[in-house]
């Protein structure tokens, strides 16, 4: 109570919000880029900042660091973030900037969250500024600055990508909440073992999702002499609402079809058939997966076993016809079957390869013996003049013609490998290879 009678507000604020690290040392995680013998740690030491970007999933500490930051280095603080504010905003704070330099000789240190939302021209708006010193420029995002980012403003920042949080790291930040926070250390909050995984475990690595669903299950946990232990039953209450989820144009989405990819080329059926159901734990598609897998077919088996497509396009139609219930399981079906299924890119790399040589002179001429001739005049002109045609030629192959233009008439563009039906493939190569070079009608 004060002096005056009155009973001061509690601090009303999320518990997350309330337990936001005001110094280095309370910051947890992110090692890799804070540890005490990196670059951005030694130069925060003697009180230096560069402009930076923060690149990690929400809840690894990325305002924070932005704030732990100015204040390290002693430099004014101004948020904007890039959902709601305009040109006119990123006008305002220049001027402030550079009025607050001019008259105090201080520094601004501008924040942007979420940055990646802003359009290229707004983006462009920072460079000058950043670029004469008006402030020191940290931008925030959720999204691969390489493809999010302006060039321009990559190459006058420094990305950082923060990490997920580990179980150990947010085991510590609980730890500091339970034994710091004047709300939880009034209630006597505990944690038993099995609450404690399980917390870490819904989290995913975000500090702020755990210490608000802590916040959840310390208020919902009954008062027992004047103690309040939150058990695994309690925890339980809390979590179903807090589903593995992602964001479906977001960088873990396509982390998580990356790695079914990357497990089903590697002939991997356990470990594809895993990512595949993280997938659909976030939410994803199934039809997603599938097009996926079709792409599999003819990027990773090729005719190493032509059957790839097939199976994934039945599991497509299955899925269509009989709905999710079953459809998922036939799409885990064509998973394994693709994934054990011989692999070979000869197909993938034969069309890139042609692709590269046709774009490069669209000029070539077809030669005057593979071109049709429907009238008179192109007949007098050698259209067509002495094509084979190859179902009169013996074994239905005109040995030694050429269907190339002379000046690729040595490419070879498809190597089969020596792996399922290709190496029957290439045993017809070689055949006819050998044919070709026995014949005495060769072309040129």
């Amino acid at each position: 109570m004060s002096s005056l009678g009155f009973n001061f507000a509690p601090d009303v604020r999320p518990l997350a919000a309330r337990m936001r690290p005001t110094c280095l040392q309370h910051y947890i995680g992110q090692e890799h880029i804070l540890g005490p013998d990196t670059a951005l740690y030694r130069s925060l030491q003697a009180r230096v900042c560069h402009s930076l970007i923060l690149w990690g999933p929400p809840g690894v500490g990325k305002t924070t660091l932005a704030e732990l930051i100015a204040s390290q280095v002693d430099a004014e603080l101004c948020k904007l973030s890039a959902v709601t504010c305009g040109v006119k905003d990123i006008r305002d704070a220049v001027l402030e900037a550079k009025a607050l330099l001019a008259q105090f000789g201080k520094r601004t240190l501008l924040f942007v969250d979420e940055v990646h939302r802003f359009n290229k021209a707004q983006q462009d708006a920072f460079l000058p500024h950043i670029e004469d010193g008006t402030f020191v420029f940290i931008g925030a995002t959720t999204e691969n600055p390489s493809f999010a980012l302006n060039n321009a403003i990559l190459s006058r920042a420094r990305v950082y990508a923060l990490k997920t949080l580990s179980d150990d790291s947010l085991q510590l930040v609980i730890a500091r909440a339970l034994n710091e926070d004047a709300q939880l250390k009034a209630w006597q909050v505990s944690l038993a073992a099995e609450a404690l995984k399980a917390l870490c475990q819904a989290a995913q690595g975000d500090a702020r999702k755990a210490l608000n669903l802590l916040e959840q299950a310390a208020e919902m946990c009954e008062s027992q002499a004047g103690k309040r232990h939150i058990t695994f039953a309690v925890m339980k209450q809390v979590l179903p609402s807090h589903f593995a989820t992602y964001d479906k144009g977001g960088d873990l989405f396509y982390d998580l079809i990356s790695a079914f990819h990357k497990s089903v080329r590697g002939s991997a059926p356990d470990a594809a058939l895993y990512w595949y159901c993280r997938i659909l734990a976030g939410g994803g598609d199934p039809l997603y997966v599938a097009r996926r897998l079709l792409a599999i077919a003819t990027e990773d088996i090729g005719n190493a076993d032509p059957r790839a497509m097939q199976v994934a396009l039945n599991a497509w139609d299955i899925f269509q016809r009989v709905g999710p219930a079953e459809g998922e399981r036939a799409i885990a079906q064509a998973t394994i079957y693709m994934a054990l299924a011989p692999k070979s890119n000869a197909v993938y790399s034969a069309f890139k390869q042609a692709k590269q040589d046709a774009m490069a002179d669209t000029n070539v001429q077809v030669p005057l013996h593979l071109r049709n001739a429907p009238t008179a005049l192109m007949q007098e002109m050698g259209f067509g003049d002495s094509y084979r045609y190859a179902h009169d030629e013996p074994g239905a192959y005109a040995a030694g013609e050429v269907y190339f233009p002379p000046e690729f008439a040595d490419r070879q563009y498809y190597v089969p490998t020596e792996r399922g039906l290709e190496r029957q493939l290439q045993e017809k190569l070689n055949y006819l290879n050998q044919l070709d070079q026995n014949s005495d009608n060769k072309r040129y």
